[in-house]
């Protein structure tokens, strides 16, 4: 049998390897598919096909260069590419920011989701950082849009998230329940708040009162 051929410590690895991939997938749920007003349906597709080229929205070069700086350091265990991780933080905050949402929020969706892993797909097949199911695609985008792509997956999930916020009328619970196939249960809402607040908060009011 296979299992005979490995080493010890190989065999140590892989098991471990299985474990963190059941844990990265353990909370990735399903949204929904619904059916959308002509209306909405437009006001989502143009969401997702603006090509407009990201830009950082901070009131200066140096607030930004300083969410990145720390940002960074506190992703680097689990995105150790240091070129990589600008390009997702930097992508992160713009696509936030452009659909009206906290930054830190969807960092702390991004780690309960996929734990930060670009080609997690959960049972029900949601894909990505943001773990989107595949019918965003047809009922909102391209059939050929590619949700393990960085930047595609990011705004698909910052649109459908926004989305669902004004369809709750701001109740992020509601919004972040319906996002993850699970609404009226609190658990979902409850690990991403935690996340956001515990690893993802704003570092700028430390920043500023530090030295």
């Amino acid at each position: 049998m296979r299992l005979k051929v490995l080493g010890k410590s190989a065999l140590i690895m892989s098991l471990a390897t299985v474990g963190l991939c059941v844990a990265f997938t353990a909370q990735a749920g399903a949204q929904k598919q619904e059916n959308l007003s002509a209306s909405v349906r437009a006001l989502l597709q143009r969401a997702v096909s603006d090509q407009a080229a990201p830009k950082l929205a901070f009131s200066s070069q140096q607030e930004a260069q300083a969410w990145l700086d720390e940002m960074s350091r506190r992703l680097e265990k689990r995105i150790p590419d240091a070129n990589f991780r600008f390009d997702f933080l930097s992508t992160v905050h713009y696509e936030a920011t452009r659909a009206g949402l906290d930054p830190h929020l969807v960092l702390g969706l991004i780690e309960v989701e996929s734990g930060f892993r670009k080609y997690a797909v959960s049972k029900s097949g949601a894909r990505g950082y943001m773990q989107v199911m595949p019918f965003w695609t047809k009922a909102i985008g391209n059939r050929d849009h590619n949700l393990f792509h960085l930047r595609t997956n990011l705004r698909y999930g910052c649109t459908i998230l926004r989305h669902y916020l004004d369809i709750e009328h701001g109740d992020l619970y509601r919004a972040l329940g319906r996002y993850n196939g699970s609404l009226g249960k609190s658990k979902y809402p409850n690990l991403v708040k935690s996340a956001w607040q515990k690893h993802w908060g704003s570092p700028f009011s430390t920043l500023r009162h530090s030295g």
